[in-house]
C-alpha cells in the first residue's frame, strides 16, 4: 500500500508592479502569507507561474495572469 501526497501552495491573487511598457500587467497568484509583507516592505514575490514581481497596485483592476489561471485550473478540484 502506498500513499501519494500532493502539495498545493496556499495562494492568493496579487499583481506585478509593471514598469516595462512592453510587458502586459496581470494579477498574479502568490503565497498568501507572503503578500502582506511584500506590500509593506517592498519585497519581491514569486508567482505560481514563476514570474517575479514587487506588488504595488490593486490586483482587482488587472486581468488575471493566464499562466497562473491555467495552473490553478489544472489542480484536481480547481481550488487555489
Amino acid at each position: 500500500m502506498s500513499t501519494l501526497t500532493e502539495e498545493r501552495p496556499d495562494t492568493q491573487t496579487s499583481h506585478e508592479g509593471g514598469g516595462n511598457s512592453d510587458e502586459p500587467e496581470f494579477a498574479n497568484n502568490a503565497r498568501k502569507e507572503r503578500i502582506t509583507d511584500a506590500y509593506i516592505f517592498g519585497e519581491e514575490l514569486i508567482a505560481i507561474c514563476g514570474h517575479r514581481f514587487i506588488p504595488s497596485r490593486d490586483p482587482e483592476r488587472l486581468p488575471v495572469c493566464p499562466k497562473c489561471k491555467e495552473i490553478i485550473d489544472s489542480l484536481p478540484d480547481g481550488t487555489e
